[in-house]
């Protein structure tokens, strides 16, 4: 007996064609279903890279105009200073005028180079970080998303 019911669960009258077909057809629909959500969380992401890059580049582009202005307002200011200390090297009635003139002249150049190096140092911080920020946030959004899944 065990030989009949062998022959039974392999024998052609057992196989439905209905029962395949309807398996496939849940199959194909699972990959569907599945190959879409895939897409739509790839086109999600694509798109938020996409705002991203696009925000770097506004920033680091502002960031470098801002920088330019404010070098340019220094080589401005550097340069007006130079020519007031020419014009006052002109009206010099003694050597130790001159010596005068030109000490306080390297003085004041002196403080004021460092009074621009930190306001260019704390420009360039402010534009690192406003060109990193929207980088920093979608890393951050990522990590998060993957931390709910």
């Amino acid at each position: 007996m065990a030989t009949k019911k062998t022959e039974d669960a392999f024998s052609l009258a057992a196989f439905d064609p209905a029962k395949v077909t309807e398996t496939f057809r849940d199959f194909a629909e699972k990959g569907a279903a599945q190959s879409k959500e895939a897409y739509a969380k790839m086109k999600t992401a694509a798109e938020d890279a996409t705002k991203t890059v696009e925000a770097t580049l506004e920033s680091a582009q502002s960031g470098s105009v801002e920088l330019g202005l404010k070098a340019i307002e220094a080589l401005r200011t550097n340069a007006e200073n130079s020519l007031s200390h020419l014009e006052a090297l002109l009206g010099v009635k003694s050597v130790s005028e001159l010596f005068e003139l030109q000490t306080a002249f390297l003085r004041k150049q002196a403080e004021l180079a460092v009074e621009q190096a930190k306001s260019m140092q704390e420009a360039t911080r402010k534009v690192a970080e406003n060109v990193t920020k929207p980088g920093k946030d979608a890393a951050e959004k990522a990590i998060s998303s993957f931390k709910k899944n």
